[in-house]
This record gives C-alpha cells, sequence and structure tokens, in this order.
C-alpha cells in the first residue's frame, strides 16, 4: 500500500472507533470528511456521507425525516440553517431529538475555511441530572440548578479547550514554517529589543561573518557581532529611535561587502519601539559589479574628454616637428640645432604621452577566461626575470584551493609587469629582492601582491601614486604606470591597495573577485577548414598543444563531407576559401547540424563587411589565431 493510501486508511479507521459523530465541511458547504457515528446517529443515507455531498441537502433530508420535530415552514428552516453554517462562528448547544435522545452540538471554524462538527449523546447525563432533581428531597432547588449550570459551563470549557489548543498547533506550525523559512534565506535574520539584545536570530549570522556564532539569542549586540557593531551602532541608534535605514559596509576580515537594513519594531505610529529588525545580505558580487561598471563610465567620459584634446594637440606636435624639420636644413647660429634636437625630443615626447593617454581612456575588452594560476605564474617569472639586473631577484609563491580561475590573463600581466618594474626602479642599483605573492581571502577575493626591498612610498605617494601623471621618477616617469594596474583592477570589479613593510620596502597588492573555473576544458573534437595547408597546419598544432584532437578540410565539400563524423564538436573554417565563401558553408553546417559550434577565421579588417555580417551571427577570430583566441572560443562555449 502507498505512504499516502496507507495513512488514509488509518486515519478513517481511527475516526470510526471514536464515540462521537464528526463531520467536516468545506468553505462551500461541500463534505469532506466523516465518521461512521454520523452517518448511523442521524440514519443518513451513503451519498449523503459521500465526500462532496450537500449540506443543504443533509438538512433538507434530515427536516424530511422528522429529525427536528414539527417544523412550520421547511424551506425557511433549511435556508436559517445554511446561513447559519455560512457564518462559521464557533458554538455550544444542546439539542432534543424527535427521538428524544439528546445531543451536544460543538461546532468550530477550520483556518482555511469550512467548518467541523462534533456530535455527542449525552441522554445518559441528562437523565442523571433529571433523577437527581426527582429524587432530591434535601438538596435544594438553587444548589440543582447551579449544578446544571456548572455541567453545561463545564461543557462549553470543554469545547473552548478544545479550541485553543488547535489555535495552539497552528500557531506552532506557523511558528516551524516561519523559521523554515528564515533559515532557507540567503541572509541573516535578527531582532534586538529595546536593551540591544538578540530575542530572534535565523542562525544565518556565520554566513556573512565566518568568525562569529550563529546562536546569538540573549547576546548582547556588541557581543554578537564583534568589531563590526561599533560600525552599525548609529544606525541601530537611530532605528531605536524610529527611523528606519540601509548601512553597507565592508567586513574587515574577509573583505565582504554586507548591506544591512534596520527596521523599528513597532506596531503603530506613536507607540513605543519595541526593538529593531535587522536584515543582512553579502552584496559583495554587487559590489564588485557596480565597482566595473563605474569604472567604465569613469573611462567613457574621460575619453570624451580627451578625445578631441588629443586630437588637436596632436596636430599641433605635428605642426611643430614639421616646423623644427625645416629650422634644421636652415643656416643657423651656433646652438641652435641642439635646442631644435631638444623641442624635437620633447613634441615625440609629447606623442608618447598621447598614445598611453589613449590607452587609458579607450576602450578596453576585458575578457575572462579559465586561467590554471600556477602555469600562468611559471609563464610569467621568465618575463619578471628579464629587465631586472643581477642584483635583484625574483620569486612567487601561490596559495590557492581552487586549480584555475576567470582572470584577463592578458591585462593581468601587463599590470604585474607594470608593477615588477617599478619596483626594479625602486630598488635602484643596490642589491634587492622583488617578491610576488597570490593567496585567496574567504574564498571571496583574490589577493596578489608585489612587494620590494626599496626604501618604500614617501607620504605624497602613498596618498598620490594612483592619481593619473603622478610620479616620482623626474622626467623618468609618465606618472601613468600604476594608473594603468588600478584601472584594470577596478574594471574587473576589485581595486588596488599600497603599504609599507615593517622592515623596509613597498608593497602594492591587487585585489580581484575570486572567481573559480573549470581548470582544463574536456578535449574537443574540431574541424579546420583552410584551402592553405600552411595555415591548416599552425592552427592544427596549436590545437593539438592545447589537448584537442583536429581533423582538416581544404574545400566546402570536404568540410560537408566530414562533418558527419560522430563527436564533432567544432568547425573553424577560413572566411574566404578560394573561390568559395566561409560563410555559406557555416549556414548549411547550421541547417545539417544544429547543435554544432561553428567559427570563422580571417585576415580581413573589422570594417570589412562581409567580416561585419559573419560576426552577428558567429565568433570570428583574426589571424594569426593564438592559442589565447582559441582558449577565449572554448570559454565560451563552456559558458553557453
Amino acid at each position: 500500500m502507498a505512504r499516502g493510501a496507507e495513512k488514509d486508511h488509518l486515519t478513517r479507521a481511527g475516526l470510526n472507533l471514536i464515540q462521537q459523530a464528526l463531520s467536516i465541511y468545506d468553505r462551500e458547504l461541500r463534505l469532506a470528511v466523516s465518521n461512521r457515528p454520523f452517518q448511523t446517529m442521524f440514519g443518513l443515507p451513503e451519498h449523503l456521507v459521500t465526500p462532496g455531498a450537500s449540506f443543504e441537502e443533509t438538512i433538507r433530508y434530515l427536516v424530511e425525516a422528522g429529525e427536528y420535530g414539527e417544523v412550520g415552514v421547511p424551506a425557511a428552516f433549511i435556508r436559517d440553517r445554511v446561513e447559519a453554517a455560512r457564518a462559521f462562528v464557533p458554538h455550544y448547544m444542546e439539542r432534543r431529538r424527535a427521538n428524544g435522545r439528546t445531543i451536544s452540538v460543538e461546532g468550530s471554524p477550520l483556518p482555511g475555511g469550512g467548518w467541523v462538527t462534533v456530535y455527542t449523546d449525552i441522554t445518559a447525563v441528562k437523565r442523571q441530572e433529571e433523577l437527581l432533581r426527582g429524587r432530591s428531597e434535601v438538596l435544594s432547588d438553587q444548589l440543582l440548578e447551579h449544578a446544571e449550570q456548572l455541567a453545561h459551563t463545564n461543557r462549553r470549557l470543554e469545547a473552548t479547550i478544545a479550541q485553543l489548543e488547535e489555535a495552539k498547533r497552528e500557531l506552532t506550525e506557523m511558528e516551524a514554517r516561519t523559521r523554515l523559512t528564515t533559515e532557507m534565506t540567503p541572509a541573516h535574520i535578527g531582532h534586538v529589543d529595546r536593551e540591544r539584545v538578540y530575542t530572534f536570530t535565523n542562525r544565518r549570522l556565520a554566513t556573512l561573518l565566518p568568525d562569529r556564532g550563529s546562536d546569538i539569542v540573549g547576546l548582547s549586540f556588541e557581543d554578537a557581532l564583534g568589531p563590526v557593531a561599533h560600525r552599525l551602532r548609529p544606525s541601530l541608534d537611530r532605528a531605536l529611535a524610529g527611523e528606519a535605514s540601509v548601512l553597507e559596509f565592508t567586513e574587515p576580515a574577509s573583505g565582504r561587502r554586507i548591506r544591512t537594513a534596520f527596521t523599528p519594531d513597532q506596531v503603530d505610529a506613536g507607540q513605543p519601539i519595541n526593538g529593531v529588525y535587522l536584515l543582512s545580505t553579502d552584496v559583495t558580487e554587487e559590489a564588485q559589479a557596480r565597482a566595473a561598471l563605474a569604472q567604465t563610465h569613469k573611462r567613457e567620459l574621460a575619453a570624451q574628454l580627451t578625445s578631441g584634446l588629443a586630437h588637436d594637440f596632436a596636430n599641433l606636435l605635428t605642426i611643430i616637428l614639421g616646423l623644427q624639420g625645416r629650422l634644421e636644413k636652415m643656416d643657423l647660429p651656433e646652438g641652435a640645432k641642439e635646442l631644435i634636437g631638444a623641442t624635437q625630443t620633447a613634441a615625440r615626447r609629447g606623442g608618447l604621452l598621447l598614445d598611453k593617454i589613449a590607452r587609458i581612456s579607450g576602450p578596453i575588452d576585458m575578457r575572462p577566461v579559465p586561467v590554471v594560476l600556477r602555469d600562468f605564474l611559471d609563464s610569467f617569472a621568465p618575463l619578471a626575470r628579464a629587465p631586472l639586473p643581477p642584483g635583484i631577484s625574483f620569486g612567487y609563491a601561490c596559495d590557492i584551493s581552487h586549480a584555475a580561475l576567470l582572470l584577463d590573463a592578458g591585462s593581468l600581466q601587463d599590470s604585474l609587469l607594470n608593477l615588477v618594474l617599478n619596483a626594479r626602479d625602486a630598488i635602484g642599483a643596490s642589491p634587492g629582492e622583488i617578491a610576488l605573492t597570490v593567496r585567496e581571502v574567504q574564498n571571496t577575493w583574490l589577493d596578489i601582491a608585489v612587494s620590494d626591498t626599496g626604501p618604500g612610498f614617501g607620504p605624497d605617494a602613498l596618498e598620490h601614486a594612483l592619481d593619473p601623471f603622478f610620479t616620482t621618477k623626474g622626467e623618468g616617469g609618465s606618472g601613468l604606470g600604476l594608473s594603468m594596474v588600478y584601472d584594470m583592477a577596478k574594471l574587473a570589479g576589485g581595486h588596488v591597495r599600497l603599504a609599507n613593510l615593517p622592515g623596509g620596502g613597498a608593497m602594492v597588492t591587487l585585489r580581484l573577485p575570486l572567481k573559480p573555473a573549470e581548470a582544463e576544458a574536456r578535449p574537443r573534437l574540431v574541424m579546420v577548414v583552410d584551402d592553405m595547408a600552411e595555415l591548416r597546419a599552425a592552427v592544427r598544432m596549436t590545437l593539438i598543444d592545447m589537448g584537442h584532437q583536429v581533423i582538416e578540410a581544404a574545400t566546402v565539400e570536404e568540410a560537408l563531407a566530414l562533418s558527419d563524423i560522430p563527436g564533432l564538436d567544432w568547425v573553424i573554417s577560413d572566411l574566404r576559401l578560394g573561390g568559395e565563401d566561409g560563410v555559406s558553408l557555416l549556414t548549411r553546417l547550421a541547417r545539417r547540424a544544429p547543435g554544432l559550434q561553428l567559427a570563422l577565421m580571417t585576415s580581413v579588417p573589422a570594417s570589412d563587411p562581409r567580416r561585419r555580417e559573419a560576426a552577428s551571427r558567429w565568433p570570428v577570430l583574426q589571424k594569426p589565431v593564438d592559442r589565447v583566441h582559441l582558449v577565449r572560443l572554448f570559454a565560451e562555449d563552456v559558458a553557453a
């Protein structure tokens, strides 16, 4: 027997065993449940004790059977009974039936609508009361009347107690459902009273503050929250005064961004404040996205402000260089050529500065892909050591639990090289060390720190080093290196911190969002279509080095013939295939195999109409196609 059917069978059997008659009608006054004594007590036919039977039909049957004795206007009597039942008012009454027996009728409304009624045969009790009254010669009539009233009151009290027990059970179930709901909520919900003591918690505090306990009922606000309590206390004070507020702050230990709403516990306006409800949520990812978006808007604004000026300034530099070139050809007095050379050098330096400004304010396409960080560092170390003099060493350490992370490897490499070169310049001619350390913070942030044994940052540098054009290198620096690093970190949703080390030296820390990724993409079967064998071979070797399998096709016909090979994942075709078109090939493949991943590669510029049309439908790789292009392509496949 199924579990539900077995439970229903046991419930019905238990109801049939009780001595009292029971009926439950729903809000439409249709029978939902009844037991066997209900049928036998009133002699009801089977169709009136079947679920769905009408209450009105049951009353009509009882009236016609003489249950209520002589009824003057049966239709009006039936209507009054139905209307009284629809009112759903709790009641208790005792009624003498036409057969001479006496029953008590106890009715109670149900929370979801409907009605439960219990009928008890109290004929024996009433007879004892009558016998006591008829035979008593000692007890006064007043005492008997009081005894009868007391018995009647007791029966009413029992009915009331039953209703209170049912209400208690419903409140207990409601409290259990409320607690379950709050504990499933991905936020911490708490309540503190006017004495700033926690009276409720959904035991989710540890998900926001890992170093704090979750069972904080009975603890003071300061003891429960620890060091962050002083940040929240002013908002709590305002809430206790009746002012709702929202506070967003950074938890120092984990670096998580937390938003807490303070809502006064006040039933009605003008009533005293009973305490404060606190709702705290982790908005770290939202804050990272906001930071990246804000930095993008800043870059767009900077680009709008500088593009026109840069264009005019570039024209002026061109004119200056042209005029200096003409002056250089003239017969000038001694010393003039040196001045011309210095002017030309300054103008060319201005051109290089314009290029750097364009790179800072111009659009950057951040393309995070799965990066095995230890492999990245192994490849980065030779690049970092190459520009260092013999007296300066470079070392790195990596302490992360994730095999791979989503990072823009190119931007990160440029930023770290910039920091290494800055550290080299700070150390100068003296021997020194440069160290790169990588660690994760509370499974939320990735901290990448570059430290050196140089003199450290001066007060001005600590305050302004991230500002554009600030430099301590004199004419040898542009003041844009750290600004570019800061720009990359903000675009990724992170930030940059500068600090001096206790034993001497400086440290720059990139804090980036920690986004775990698949360490290695699964091996794919890729078809490379190109009419030049040398180009096919170059792409094939790159794919094989990445661990993928490759088949080749030189023409559209070969590609179509090979496209039926089982397990084929990708087709990467040249945009031009001799006299044929790669777009038409991919169009036919898309119709034949809708699940096949398709991409094009080309050397034509992005302004070419055919390339623009193709890019609206499929990814387009710029030749020469290298490993980075392919990693990004397959990473987008995984993300999709």
